[in-house]
């Protein structure tokens, strides 16, 4: 074009960058939803029960928790598949099938764990029947994930694990006995209790 030179710094693009709310997506939600209804009810049992004495597990469950996720991660990103097709595709199907058939069971069982809390949940702030609040919170998870497009049900939970701010916002309103939680999380408490190793087997 005459009369016309392009500066070539102009004509480079820049990509723009990603703004922080686009990058917590599946990490974000993965990582809130491991704090569900059931995990909840069992550490604020174990709280009310024996106090800072399994404090100790956490020194053991997080560096395992964040492990198994990281791995899960890569795998899936790496073959763009979930464990059970990386199972499938690497083994023979009797050995998918182990190990899926026992997680599926594993996890139906804690999906009613999480209802039951959830309902118990809204029992505690509103009374009512808890039965009826577990089915209403049942039928509200199938219909979001069911009528919501993928992208739309991501915003929803995003915002739903601002949630987990409350947890912050618990410790600047109890009091904390640090002293006594700095000794229950580096000295591990043996209790001759039935209820102290279930509680600990439940944490695990």
């Amino acid at each position: 074009m005459s009369g016309y030179q392009m500066d070539d710094k102009s004509a480079v693009v820049e990509p723009s960058k990603p703004r922080i709310l686009e990058i917590l997506g599946p990490g974000l939600v993965t990582g809130a939803s491991d704090d569900d209804p059931s995990g909840i009810a069992t550490y604020s049992q174990a709280g009310a029960q024996f106090g800072y004495a399994a404090s100790w597990t956490l020194i053991l469950t997080y560096p395992l928790m964040v492990a198994v996720q990281m791995i899960s991660a890569r795998i899936g990103r790496t073959t763009g598949r979930g464990l059970a097709g990386s199972m499938a595709k690497c083994y023979p199907a009797w050995v998918g099938m182990a190990v899926t058939v026992p997680l599926l069971i594993a996890n139906i069982i804690n999906l009613g764990a999480d209802l039951g809390a959830m309902g118990d949940a809204a029992h505690l702030l509103i009374n009512g029947n808890s039965l009826i609040y577990v089915a209403a919170f049942g039928v509200i998870c199938i219909l979001l994930q069911v009528l919501l497009k993928y992208k739309r049900y991501v915003a929803v939970l995003k915002w739903l694990s601002l949630a987990l701010l409350s947890y912050v916002a618990t410790l600047f309103v109890v009091h904390v006995d640090w002293t006594g939680f700095t000794r229950g999380l580096l000295l591990p408490t043996f209790k001759a209790d039935a209820n102290y190793w279930s509680m600990i087997v439940a944490i695990f």
